[in-house]
């Protein structure tokens, strides 16, 4: 994703612009993601997040280094999870399960409000009269928003894999027993290098790269999926509107 702007042909000043624009839309989709986490969590009667400052708005209390820095170069990763105390849940195993899904949700929800944004700044752009000068930030804007778009879907999907300690895991680890649940969620010690194995292997060449392509080709099926139904969404909303 961004690695391939950077290493890619272009200049430098343009690829410092896509740069800090990914990080503009980085921000928001880690931090609301966390949030979602933290207020359902404190809606369901557990307030450890709360408690711990991260039912935050504030980017920093969110962000996990090797979680960003996957999610800037290949478009999927992860921030610092929000702990969360089970015992404080009326119905633990229910409770946790949705506390777990608020986060991929948050930015599901996220990606299509970027995309109705995206799609109508866009119409009321052609519609206009820009000059050269306005030209620049019109296309920072629009870019903002394709980036929070590919963030929030990447960031939505990747955290529903099931393995621990993403989304996904503790949806399913509220599904097993009890047992086999504490033994999958051992698998966390290992998941930090692992996903770094990925990183790294996302920069080297074919056919050591594939290793990366087979693990996030249905992430990328998806990802690819999701995008066009949103889009075509809000083109059906605003086109009409545009002519």
């Amino acid at each position: 994703m961004l690695f391939r702007v950077l290493m890619g042909e272009g200049d430098l000043s343009e690829k410092i612009l896509h740069l800090l624009v990914a990080i503009i839309a980085l921000l928001p989709s880690l931090t609301f993601h966390e949030w979602a986490h933290g207020y359902v969590a404190y809606k369901l009667g557990d307030s450890t997040a709360k408690a711990d400052g991260r039912l935050s708005l504030n980017p920093l209390d969110h962000l996990d280094l090797y979680g960003s820095l996957m999610l800037l170069l290949v478009g999927y990763g992860w921030a610092k999870p929000v702990p969360v105390n089970t015992r404080s849940f009326k119905k633990p195993k229910r409770d946790f399960a949705l506390c777990s899904l608020a986060g991929p949700v948050s930015n599901f929800i996220l990606a299509f409000v970027s995309t109705l944004l995206y799609v109508l700044a866009f119409y009321v752009f052609m519609t206009m009269e820009i000059s050269d000068s306005y030209s620049i930030t019109v296309e920072v804007i629009l870019l903002i928003l394709q980036y929070s778009i590919a963030f929030n879907i990447g960031l939505g999907l990747f955290n529903l894999i099931p393995i621990p300690p993403l989304d996904g895991s503790n949806v399913l680890m509220c599904i097993l027993p009890n047992k086999l649940a504490a033994q999958y969620s051992k698998i966390r010690y290992y998941t930090r290098y692992i996903f770094l194995v990925l990183i790294i292997s996302s920069w080297l060449p074919y056919p050591l790269s594939m290793i990366n392509n087979i693990v996030f080709f249905p992430l990328d099926w998806l990802n690819n999926a999701m995008t066009e139904f949103f889009f075509e969404i809000a083109i059906n909303i605003f086109g009409p509107m545009f002519g």
